[in-house]
């Protein structure tokens, strides 16, 4: 494993913030690359969720019968999309934060710039359609949940700790994706699991006893209690997965931090 000097941590995010400019700009460019053939744009990227959410919606409740779950006097595809909203963006943005420095070697390899701002670029890139996302889900609480009320202000911190999670995990995985291309895989059948194992079609409480805690613990599910505490109701036990999921971010972030400063000088040397 090749070595070389360490940025210090203070040092790589003094750099980030003298390069905030780059980031948004690279964002921008992102953006507008990847709908600007498309006759819809960002649309594409809300709409699909929320189509899944349909289609999820009328097979659980009308053919699963999922929504007994949820219990009777909640709205079923507010639940449904209340934890799809978070869940989408963790789906749609992690894989490609988990490979950003290794998918944009023509950009590192040019000149020197901390290579975690690829992450940050691909993060960022993601927030439009989540943002929308939000928007919709306030929507549909208005008119199919219980309204819009003050706990909807639990959607704020959902949306930060979804995107630190990211962010955090995107800054390991990219890290070890340089040293071994096996992570792109890995993360993919993560991902395929974990739409499974977290609570987004069913309640924590639905689960069997014995697996609750567990589910708690999934790093995505704090998330979607947190979207659901502002919408139709947390799920019973909700306070700990909340916890589990702010301790992933803080220290799966700050071991993707450690790694990003110990090997921002030699990753180049490896592409």
């Amino acid at each position: 494993m090749l070595t070389g000097p360490a940025t210090p941590v203070g040092q790589l995010l003094s750099e980030l913030w003298q390069r905030r400019a780059l980031l948004v700009v690279l964002a921008k460019k992102d953006f507008y690359v990847r709908y600007r053939r498309t006759s819809l744009g960002v649309l594409w990227a809300v709409g699909l969720p929320v189509l899944q959410a349909i289609v999820l919606t009328v097979v659980f409740s009308h053919v699963v019968r999922a929504d007994r779950l949820a219990g009777h006097h909640i709205s079923y595809p507010v639940f449904l999309y209340a934890g799809l909203v978070p869940w989408t963006f963790v789906a749609s943005v992690l894989p490609g934060a988990s490979t950003a420095i290794v998918d944009n070697l023509g950009l590192v390899t040019r000149v020197y710039f901390p290579r975690l701002l690829t992450v940050l670029l691909v993060v960022l890139s993601g927030l439009v359609p989540l943002a929308t996302g939000v928007v919709i889900l306030l929507g549909l609480t208005a008119t199919l949940g219980p309204g819009l009320h003050l706990e909807v202000l639990w959607l704020v911190p959902g949306t930060l700790l979804v995107v630190a999670l990211v962010a955090g995990f995107g800054a390991a995985l990219s890290a070890l994706h340089v040293y071994s291309r096996d992570v792109r895989y890995v993360v993919q059948a993560v991902m395929t699991v974990g739409f499974y194992v977290t609570p987004v079609i069913y309640p924590l409480q639905a689960a069997p006893h014995g697996l609750r805690t567990a589910l708690a613990l999934v790093p995505s599910a704090g998330p979607v209690e947190l979207f659901r505490a502002g919408t139709v109701g947390a799920d019973q036990g909700w306070h700990l997965a909340v916890a589990a999921s702010v301790g992933w971010a803080v220290a799966v972030g700050a071991w993707g931090l450690w790694l990003q400063s110990r090997r921002d000088r030699v990753f180049v040397d490896l592409l």
